[in-house]
């Protein structure tokens, strides 16, 4: 069985290695998250780290007890606080944190930076492919409840990975890329070309990049 914790601490430092590398323009660009720059999503990737629980209790507050609105508005406020090199550092340095999405466990924190990582590289452009080992543990874990909390509407479709022995679903056949097909998985949508099949206009952004 694979490591998990070691394959996150590998994700973490590889995606501040190529935090470190982006150009000082790509940090405001758009990424899969809507409304979030690139920038946003790094920032966002780490406050598990830098938050204490108490700190988070407080946000929760603040946020009149939403958690997505008290994610959004501290990713908002960090990414506008930190350098793009203390974002980076901020994965690298925690490469080894314990930290887990609430009630996800070791495979949902795996889940949180491999997805995040492809909300920036997919959405730059960027030619990163996950190790296959880490896809594996992701796209196992795929099931019509991880669906429904995603907000990943798939019905009708039967995702089939080009790259890996992997399928979902039923209905018209969608093909791509085990990671883009991840994605998916997720709630996201990707840019043109990435995904082929009957439905594949359901899952193309259309907002301007």
């Amino acid at each position: 069985m694979m490591d998990i914790a070691a394959a996150i601490a590998a994700e973490r430092r590889e995606l501040a290695d190529l935090l470190d590398g982006l150009p000082a323009d790509a940090w405001d660009a758009p990424s899969l998250c809507a409304g979030w720059r690139v920038r946003e999503v790094a920032a966002h990737m780490s406050l598990g780290f830098r938050y204490s629980l108490p700190r988070v209790a407080l946000e929760l507050v603040r946020a009149r007890g939403g958690l997505h609105r008290m994610t959004d508005r501290c990713a908002r406020a960090d990414a506008a606080a930190m350098a793009p090199a203390e974002l980076a550092a901020a994965l690298r340095d925690n490469a080894r944190h314990p930290w887990q999405p609430p009630g996800q466990g070791i495979e949902g924190a795996l889940g949180h930076d491999v997805v995040h990582g492809l909300d920036i590289t997919v959405a730059l452009g960027l030619d990163r492919r996950v190790p296959e080992d880490r896809l594996l543990v992701l796209l196992q874990r795929v099931t019509p409840r991880s669906l429904r909390f995603f907000g990943a509407a798939l019905d009708g479709v039967a995702l089939r990975a080009d790259d890996l022995d992997w399928s979902y679903g039923t209905g018209a056949p969608l093909h791509g890329t085990a990671q883009d097909l991840l994605l998916l998985t997720f709630g996201r949508r990707l840019p043109p070309g990435r995904v082929r099949g009957e439905h594949e206009d359901r899952f193309v952004l259309t907002r301007a990049a």
